[in-house]
């Protein structure tokens, strides 16, 4: 089975479940994998009724299974993913003696993984995005890409290799004018620049919004914006600087699940680096997540290879350090923080994770939240 017709699947099993929200954005993705106009065009005729008529759900997946098995149909060039398509060799950036300097840092990406850069404020994660993006120069080090094919120029390069800053430029006009505008200025004929721009539209949840100004639409729909007119010019590596400021939560999923999906398109997959302070949505969906403090680099990576750190938990309870102490006698606990509002439990590398969630039911404390932080880079934020 290809890969296309794995996504188509996945589709189906979406709308067998009658989970229409996910199932329709899905079915969107595997339709611009087509690259068939004729799809497009069924596809955005979908969504304009989709939206008319958003109650008729038992409607809405017999439409959307029919599309789907015309989709299924068409072949769909896959792209290899398993070149480099970035490569950054003991990066280094120094803006002085006694000031700033970010690195080394050393990443390697393929088309369709997605890396999570986590820090805080003021650590070198938006420096070392626009060294990636080739807007600033870096001192010492390698930086080479493999695209497609070479870069004829500057503004060929900025097709391929776009960096998205977390303040855009104000625009003019109506949102759809300008994503037309994008494609009219890489030759796309009328009728179809018509198209492309409203598959695009439909997929990243502008349907309603395409006729408004940029005044009129809130920090998610301008981030989702930009998001549109970039991937109209089929970009092969993509870094976003702080996609999720400014959205809520649900937003801020949403938007996540969105960026993954894209970036593993079977006819289009792109590299994508996003820098973002929610570090636990930011994991969930990464390949690998960079944290960076002071300049300085790690990865996730390294904590699955470091086996002698032992079990460490972040607990949020009611209760007090002498009930956690407590509940905890008898377990080779070697240290208990209070970080950030909530406990931080160090044990020993024997002890499992269901044993201390046990132990605490079985004393009865009220758990607000507790959650295994042995692996992800929020131990780098809590030691």
């Amino acid at each position: 089975m290809t890969k296309h017709q794995q996504r188509v699947a996945e589709v189906y099993h979406f709308f067998d479940n009658k989970d229409t929200v996910l199932g329709f954005r899905k079915l969107l993705d595997c339709a611009m994998d087509t690259q068939n106009m004729e799809i497009y065009k069924e596809a955005v005729a979908l969504t304009d009724w989709k939206e008319q008529f958003p109650s008729y759900t038992e409607e809405l997946i017999e439409k959307s299974k029919n599309l789907l098995q015309k989709i299924e149909k068409i072949p769909v060039k896959e792209q290899s993913l398993e070149k480099s398509v970035l490569r950054a060799r003991n990066i280094l950036k120094s803006y002085g003696s006694n000031r700033f300097s970010l690195g080394p840092v050393s990443v390697e990406m393929n088309k369709g993984q997605v890396y999570g850069l986590v820090g805080e404020n003021g650590n070198g994660k938006t420096t070392l995005l626009r060294i990636l993006a080739k807007e600033i120069s870096h001192n010492e080090g390698e930086l080479n890409y493999s695209f497609n094919e070479e870069p004829k120029n500057e503004y060929d390069l900025r097709t391929k290799l776009v960096y998205i800053p977390q303040r855009t430029a104000k625009w003019y006009g109506s949102l759809k004018d300008n994503l037309k505008f994008v494609l009219a200025n890489y030759g796309v004929k009328p009728e179809e620049n018509e198209t492309r721009t409203l598959m695009m539209i439909a997929r990243l949840g502008l349907w309603n919004y395409k006729h408004l100004k940029w005044s009129e639409l809130s920090s998610g729909y301008k981030m989702r914006f930009e998001l549109a007119r970039t991937l109209l010019r089929k970009p092969e590596i993509l870094l976003l600087d702080e996609p999720l400021a400014n959205l809520d939560v649900l937003a801020q999923q949403v938007i996540l699940e969105d960026l993954k999906s894209i970036a593993n398109s079977v006819n289009n997959p792109i590299a994508l680096i996003l820098s973002s302070q929610q570090l636990y949505e930011v994991e969930k969906i990464s390949d690998k997540v960079i944290f960076l403090k002071n300049g300085q680099y790690k990865d996730n990576s390294e904590l699955v290879n470091e086996e002698n750190d032992g079990l460490i938990i972040e607990i949020d309870t009611t209760n007090s350090r002498e009930d956690l102490l407590k509940a905890f006698e008898g377990f080779p606990l070697e240290k208990l923080n209070f970080n950030g509002g909530v406990y931080v439990a160090h044990f020993s590398t024997d002890t499992e994770f269901h044993t201390v969630m046990s132990a605490l039911g079985n004393a009865r404390m009220n758990v607000v939240y507790i959650r295994n932080i042995s692996s992800s880079t929020r131990r780098f934020f809590v030691s």
